[in-house]
């Protein structure tokens, strides 16, 4: 896939500036640690919402700085164009179809009732007319395991067995760029670039900055569990929400991986 990316510059009309926040919420106060700096750059326009022509034409692969995949520039017959994220095996000049009922093939977009058992989909919607929310990064796609009166029986990527409306819309195979696990950043300056701050570690620091600090030289961390920086217990915590409203599609949870 690395081969075919284009070289050329990205679609302006599809690109939109990207305001950075360094981690803060709206209050001014850091909300997600370890955010900041990295290199400027755009958003490209991806059509998450469906808002896609019936039939369009791939005019190129690309880089998008903004994810892990990549993405396809796609030109519908009255030249309106879109992005779209692109799975593996799709190539430049290749047509895609986005409707209730299309060919399975990679990047097609259809309905999940009317995609087979054993097929592999991504950027999948939870709610009709929503947009896609589930598979969206390299490599990823979820498999279609059965199909039940008006829901679709889905395996995720953690191998959690999920049900979900068959009105909503799903993309045929696997995202590209499946490498990008193995992915090693080489120095600390590379995360600098894509704006990831130092992370330093609670026994390295001081008592009065974490709960793990303090000691003399190398120190157990002096307590029965781990805890986050302002006290919390840490690793291996639930923190799903127990009314969570997806808890009644779940039908078989993910598999603890043995250590």
């Amino acid at each position: 896939m690395e081969k075919i990316l284009s070289k050329k510059k990205p679609e302006k009309s599809l690109l939109r500036p990207l305001k950075k926040t360094g981690g803060r919420g709206n209050t001014g106060r850091i909300t997600v640690r370890h955010k900041g700096g990295g290199a400027k750059r755009l958003y490209r326009i991806i059509g998450f919402r469906g808002n896609l022509p019936l039939r369009a034409k791939v005019e190129s692969i690309e880089y998008d700085p903004n994810r892990t995949c990549y993405i396809a520039l796609v030109t519908s017959e009255d030249g309106k164009k879109s992005y779209i994220l692109a799975p593996q095996e799709l190539k430049v000049s290749d047509e895609v179809v986005f409707d209730n009922k299309a060919p399975l093939s990679p990047g097609n977009r259809m309905q999940l009732k009317n995609i087979l058992i054993g097929t592999f989909v991504y950027d999948i919607e939870i709610e009709p007319h929503k947009g896609g929310k589930i598979a969206r990064a390299a490599g990823s796609s979820c498999q279609v395991l059965a199909q039940e009166g008006k829901y679709t029986d889905l395996k995720m990527p953690s191998t959690e067995i999920k049900k979900v409306l068959n009105r909503c819309f799903a993309s045929i195979g696997r995202l590209s760029n499946p490498q990008h696990r193995f992915q090693k950043l080489g120095k600390a300056g590379r995360a600098r670039w894509k704006g990831i701050r130092p992370t330093v570690r609670g026994s390295a620091m001081v008592p009065a900055a974490h709960p793990h600090g303090g000691g003399e030289g190398k120190a157990p961390i002096g307590m029965k569990y781990p805890k986050t920086p302002w006290g919390k217990p840490a690793l291996g915590v639930k923190t799903r929400k127990k009314k969570k409203w997806t808890n009644k599609l779940i039908v078989k949870r993910r598999k603890k991986k043995k250590k």
